[in-house]
């Protein structure tokens, strides 16, 4: 027996396998439920568990030496403790980013959503990158050494947010006003959309009393106002998503620059998900090829949103079964 897990701030996925690399059981558990990895996988497991031979958890945060100290989840995990609490004879910890590269590799064409008139990724002949804006901003590389990839984890979510004009100069003076330090990851993920509606309300944006209301009650104030914006009832939230989806295209050429992604960028995580139709507007293009001199190569470049909340887990399974 295998098991696999996707573990981000939010949701921690697992997958018990079979002999055979068949999914047995499959089930999703708030992550912030929980006081650590192990408490999640006993629960998982049952109280009379199955003897399980090796495990893989991609976990959204840096593992260094098999050890994990969460970013946005208060956990530390360390493999070889895992491996003899739960008597588990092989425990591997992967960034959660590595698994995503990992399991994008597998993702059927059904399940990528071009951005852009450059087709989907290409899975083999040169490098590839992943970004995922979920909880965190995830990124990592696949970089081609002739026979297959090398998945490489990143930690770039956390660089230095860079400006392109007077409005994000603005923006970026407001946030670190509430912040100090200004990550990419501050305006791309966790509450990111609800930071960028701040900065135009308090930039003059009127709200109506119902909207203001209605985010008052939200139990996911960002979801509320994602969903104000997509409705054009809101000016800061319709502004809000509009510079999202620029900042994230600009930070995923970003990512595929210092990387010469040129095989592609693929595009994964909740909010991707959820903020398709904006992606899919063209300031998220825009954004990732207007690299001045290097925009004929930008242009390029294939871009696709990856569609499958369990793409990470997949790439967790390739590493448990050994593949």
């Amino acid at each position: 027996m295998f098991l696999a897990g996707d573990i981000g701030g939010t949701h921690a996925r697992l997958v018990l396998l079979g002999p055979n690399g068949r999914a047995q059981r499959h089930e999703v558990f708030d992550s912030r439920k929980y006081v650590s990895l192990e408490a999640v996988v006993r629960e998982f497991l049952g109280r009379k568990p199955a003897k399980v031979t090796a495990a893989a958890f991609g976990l959204a945060g840096p593992v260094v030496d098999q050890r994990f100290v969460g970013t946005n989840l208060p956990w530390r995990v360390d493999a070889r403790s895992l491996s003899r609490k739960l008597g588990i004879k092989r425990v591997t910890l992967l960034n959660d980013l590595v698994a995503l590269s990992l399991g994008a590799l597998d993702a059927s064409a059904k399940k990528l959503v071009p951005l852009g008139n450059a087709g989907v990724p290409r899975k083999k002949g040169a490098n590839l990158a992943v970004i995922a804006a979920g909880t965190g901003l995830g990124e990592a590389l696949l970089v081609w050494d002739g026979a297959r990839f090398l998945p490489s984890a990143t930690e770039g979510g956390h660089a230095d947010f860079a400006p392109r004009d007077d409005v994000e100069v603005e923006l970026l003076h407001f946030l670190r006003a509430r912040f100090g330090h200004v990550s990419w990851e501050r305006v791309l993920s966790g509450n990111g959309l609800g930071n960028l509606y701040d900065f135009f309300r308090a930039r003059g944006c009127a709200e109506g009393a119902d909207n203001a209301h209605a985010l008052a009650a939200a139990a996911d104030r960002n979801a509320a106002i994602a969903q104000m914006g997509l409705e054009r009832r809101s000016e800061a939230a319709a502004r809000a998503l509009e510079l999202f989806a620029s900042i994230y295209g600009a930070e995923a050429g970003n990512l595929a620059l210092k990387s010469l992604a040129v095989g592609g960028v693929y595009v994964c995580g909740n909010i991707a998900d959820r903020m398709l139709e904006v992606l899919s507007r063209g300031a998220f293009r825009t954004a990732f090829v207007d690299k001045g001199r290097f925009a004929p190569l930008m242009e390029r470049i294939p871009v696709a949103v990856v569609r499958d909340p369990d793409i990470g887990l997949a790439g967790a399974t390739r590493v448990a079964l050994g593949k």
